[in-house]
C-alpha cells in the first residue's frame, strides 16, 4: 500500500489515515429530535379534489406559497430551520466533516478553456473563493502559466450569492458576453465587458432564461428570453412562449430584434446557435425534456440574420448541432439511431442533402464536436467516456487515450482551429484540463491539478447487478483499498431525463471515502447510458422500474459484503430526490437514513410552477387519468404511510429554487413529520440566497455539505476522520 506525502500537515494526516486499516463502526441510535421537543408546528389546511372519481387531499398545499412574499410560509421555514440547525449543530461528527472538506476543496481549479482568436478564457479558482474568476490569457502560452483576471463575481454581492453563468467571447475575442445568476435563480441578466481592459459595456438585457450565448461577428449576439412575468410571478409561474433575439451592442434592449417565435405554438421552448464560421443560425425547439427537436436555419450574411427556413420541422428525433463550415452542418442525430448516428447535411443545392457520415455504433453517442478537420466523438460504454476521432467525411481516425476510467466532460474547439481542449475527471481525479492535437490524437496536461490525497489509495470497481425484472445495472463502487469488511456507503441515484451518470469527482465525496465510508452509484434506467432504449425503460408508465433498480442495488450493496445491515445512506437530488423519496416510502426498511435534495414530491401538481411542464415527457400528464394513476402510485408527497420505521431523513432546498419550487419539499417535509414513521429525525434543511444548485457560493457548499455528511454519518456509524 502506498500513501500520498507531502511537507504539510494535511499531507501527514492522510499519510497517517492510510496507515490504519478501515473497519465499520456501530452505528450511533440515540435519536437527538426528541430532545429538541416536537417538531414545528405544520397546520393543515386541507384541500379536497376528487379527479377521475378518487379523493385526494391535500392538507399542507398552503406551503407552496412563495416564501418570498408569503408570510405564513416564512414563518414556517424560519422555524424549521431553527429547530433543524440546532439538531446538526450537535453532531458530533460535524465539526470534523466540515474541516476537512474545507481543506479538499482548497484547491486551483480551471474549466474548459474557450479560444478565440489569439486569447484563451476560462474559469478559475484558487480554492476558497466563493465565485471562480473568468480569466483572460494568451492562447499561446506555456501550460501551466495563467492569464489575468477578467471577471470576479467576487465583487458582485457581499453575501458570494450572485454568480457568473454562461460566457462567450467574440469571434475576434475582443468582447465577452456573460450572463449572471443570482441567488441561485433560473433567471439570468446578460452583459458584456472588453477583453484587453475588462472595462464593462453600457448594454443589459434581462429576463433570459435557459438559453445559450452565440455571437453575430463581433458586434452582436443572438440568445433566448421569456416576456417579463407580471409582478410577484417570476419564482413560480409558469414559462411559455420563448423567443430568440438578436442584440446590438450600443443599443437598448428594446431595440432588439426577433429572430425566431412561435406564438402559435406557445409551450415550444427555442434555442440558437450560430456555426463557428458565422455563416448559420440553427435554431432547435422542442416541447419538453424528451431530446426530440425539429430545426430551423438562417443565413448570416453581413452581420444580418437572413429569414428563417424549416430544415427539421417535426419533432421526431434528436438533432444536435455539432457545427457548420461553409454550407454543410454536422449534427448528432437520434433518426433511426437511438444510440446516435452523425449526420452531414449539404446546403449547397435547392434542397438540403442528407447523409449519414458515422452511423449507429454499439455504444451510445453523447456528443460530438469538430475540431481542426477532425470530428472529436464521444461515446459512452457501460457509463465510462471512450473518445474517437472521425475525418469530416465520417472516416475513423484513432482514439483519444484517456487517463483512466472515468469522464469527458466537455471538448472545446473549432474547425481550422490547431488544437482543441477536453476536461477529464473521475471518482477520484478532479476535473483536469488536457490539450488535444485532433491531428495525433495526442494529449497533454494543460493546468496540472495539486492534490492533498493520493487516488491510488482508492480503488473504482464496477460491477452489475440484477434488477426485479432482471435486467443487469451498472453500479460504480467506490473506497479506499485498505477498507476490509462492510462499511457504512452512499448510494447515489438519478434515473431520468435521458442524463448519464458517469464518473465525477466530489470533494463531499472524498471526505467520506477517506473516513474509510465507500460511495456507490448506480446508472439507473430512465438515464442515457445506454441510449433512448434505457431512457424509454425508465420513465412515464416504466418509472417504477427506476425505482426498482434503486432498491436493487442497495440489495446488492448488502448482499455482497460492502455496506452492513444498518449502514446505507442514499442520495439524490433533483428528480434523484424524487428517486429518494419514491424508494423510501416503498423500502424503508432497507435505508438507515436518506437526503432527498431538491425533489420533485408531488407528482399530481409538478407541472403548475416554472419549468414543470416540461417534465411531461418523463413523467406523465397529471391531467390524463392513465398518467395520474401511474403518477399518484409513487409521488412522495402521497405515499408517506405510518405504521413503519423510516430511515432517518435530511431534506434538503433552497428559497431560490425556481426550477424545483421548495413547496415540494416543504409539504413532503410536513407529512413526514405529521405521519407516526418512527423516532428517527425528519428534517429539512432549507438554504437561503441559493436556488436548484447553480451558482452557490463556496461557503454555502460546504456548510451544506458538513450538514448531510455529518446526518448520514451519524446514522450509518461512520467515524470522520480527524
Amino acid at each position: 500500500m502506498r500513501c500520498f506525502t507531502q511537507v504539510s500537515l494535511t499531507g501527514l494526516a492522510i499519510a497517517l489515515a492510510c496507515a490504519i486499516p478501515v473497519h465499520a463502526q456501530e452505528p450511533v441510535v440515540t435519536s437527538n429530535a426528541s430532545a429538541l421537543g416536537a417538531y414545528p408546528a405544520s397546520p393543515q389546511a386541507p384541500v379536497v379534489e376528487h379527479p377521475f372519481g378518487e379523493t385526494v387531499v391535500d392538507p399542507w398545499r398552503w406551503l407552496e406559497a412563495d416564501v418570498r412574499t408569503d408570510g405564513k410560509v416564512a414563518d414556517w421555514v424560519k422555524a424549521q430551520s431553527s429547530f433543524t440547525d440546532a439538531y446538526l449543530k450537535q453532531l458530533p461528527e460535524r465539526p470534523a466533516f466540515e474541516k476537512r472538506l474545507k481543506a479538499l476543496i482548497d484547491y486551483e481549479r480551471f474549466s474548459l478553456p474557450e479560444q478565440r482568436g489569439n486569447r484563451v478564457f476560462y474559469r478559475w479558482n484558487s480554492g476558497l473563493l466563493n465565485q471562480s474568476q473568468l480569466l483572460v490569457g494568451d492562447a499561446d502560452a506555456p501550460a501551466g502559466a495563467k492569464g489575468r483576471v477578467l471577471l470576479d463575481p467576487a465583487s458582485w454581492a457581499k453575501d458570494g450569492a450572485t454568480a457568473l453563468d454562461a460566457w462567450a467571447p467574440s469571434d475576434d475575442g475582443a468582447t465577452v458576453a456573460y450572463s449572471v445568476q443570482d441567488g441561485g435563480s433560473d433567471w439570468r441578466t446578460i452583459k458584456f465587458v472588453r477583453s484587453a481592459d475588462g472595462a464593462a459595456l453600457a448594454d443589459e438585457i434581462k429576463w433570459v432564461k435557459f438559453s445559450g450565448l452565440y455571437w453575430v461577428g463581433n458586434d452582436a449576439v443572438i440568445y433566448s428570453r421569456f416576456a417579463e412575468p407580471k409582478a410577484g410571478e417570476a419564482f413560480q409561474a409558469l414559462n411559455y412562449n420563448q423567443t430568440v433575439w438578436l442584440h446590438r451592442l450600443g443599443t437598448p434592449q428594446s431595440a432588439d430584434v426577433q429572430v425566431y417565435a412561435t406564438p402559435e405554438a406557445p409551450k415550444l421552448g427555442h434555442g440558437a446557435q450560430v456555426t463557428s464560421d458565422g455563416r448559420w443560425v440553427v435554431i432547435g425547439s422542442n416541447e419538453g425534456t424528451d431530446p426530440v427537436n425539429a430545426v430551423h436555419i438562417a443565413r448570416i450574411a453581413g452581420g444580418k440574420v437572413g429569414p428563417v427556413t424549416a430544415l427539421v420541422p417535426d419533432r421526431t428525433a434528436q438533432w444536435d448541432l455539432i457545427d457548420g463550415l461553409g454550407d454543410v452542418l454536422w449534427f448528432v442525430s437520434g433518426q433511426d439511431a437511438p444510440l446516435k448516428k452523425i449526420v452531414r447535411v449539404d446546403l449547397t443545392g435547392p434542397k438540403p442533402q442528407f447523409t449519414t457520415v458515422v452511423a449507429q455504433a454499439s455504444d451510445n453517442l453523447e456528443s460530438a464536436t469538430i475540431v481542426g478537420d477532425r470530428i472529436v466523438a464521444s461515446y459512452l460504454h457501460d457509463a465510462r467516456s471512450d473518445l474517437r476521432l472521425f475525418t469530416l467525411d465520417g472516416k475513423p481516425a484513432g482514439s483519444v487515450a484517456l487517463p483512466g476510467l472515468g469522464s469527458v466532460q466537455g471538448v472545446s474547439g473549432h474547425a481550422g482551429q490547431a488544437t482543441g481542449f477536453l476536461s477529464f475527471t473521475s471518482f477520484t481525479t478532479p476535473v483536469t484540463i488536457l490539450r488535444l492535437d485532433p491531428a495525433t490524437a495526442a494529449t497533454n496536461i494543460w493546468q496540472p491539478v495539486k492534490l492533498t490525497f493520493d487516488p491510488a489509495d482508492y480503488r473504482i470497481e464496477q460491477q452489475f447487478f440484477a434488477s426485479k425484472d432482471g435486467t443487469k445495472i451498472p453500479l460504480f463502487v467506490v473506497r479506499r483499498k485498505d477498507a476490509s469488511g462492510p462499511v457504512p456507503t452512499i448510494l447515489y441515484g438519478y434515473g431520468g431525463f435521458n442524463v448519464s451518470l458517469n464518473p465525477w469527482f466530489s470533494p463531499t465525496t472524498m471526505a467520506w471515502l477517506e473516513s474509510g465510508g465507500a460511495y456507490a452509484v448506480a446508472n439507473l434506467r430512465g438515464g442515457g447510458e445506454y441510449g433512448d432504449a434505457w431512457h424509454d425503460a425508465g420513465r412515464r408508465a416504466r418509472k417504477q422500474n427506476v425505482f426498482d433498480d434503486f432498491i436493487a442495488a442497495g440489495e446488492w450493496l448488502k448482499a455482497n459484503g460492502v455496506t452492513p445491515a444498518n449502514g446505507l445512506a442514499i442520495e439524490g437530488a433533483s428528480n434523484g430526490g424524487l428517486l429518494i423519496g419514491a424508494v423510501t416510502n416503498q423500502r424503508p426498511d432497507l435505508f438507515a437514513a436518506a437526503n432527498p435534495g431538491v425533489g420533485v414530491m408531488d407528482m399530481l401538481r409538478f407541472d403548475r410552477f416554472t419549468a414543470g411542464r416540461y417534465w411531461v415527457d418523463d413523467y406523465g400528464y397529471p391531467e390524463k387519468e392513465a398518467d395520474w394513476r401511474v403518477l399518484k402510485a409513487y409521488s412522495p408527497y402521497h405515499n408517506v404511510r405510518s405504521g413503519r420505521d423510516y430511515p432517518a431523513i435530511l431534506v434538503t432546498t433552497a428559497d431560490t429554487d425556481d426550477r424545483v419550487v421548495p413547496g415540494h419539499s416543504f409539504k413532503y417535509t410536513a407529512a413526514l413529520q405529521a405521519a407516526a414513521i418512527g423516532s428517527k429525525p425528519h428534517l429539512i434543511r432549507i438554504e437561503t440566497r441559493a436556488g436548484h444548485g447553480s451558482g452557490k457560493p463556496i461557503a454555502k457548499v460546504i456548510e451544506e455539505a458538513a450538514d448531510v455528511q455529518a446526518f448520514l454519518a451519524h446514522w450509518t456509524g461512520l467515524q470522520p476522520r480527524p
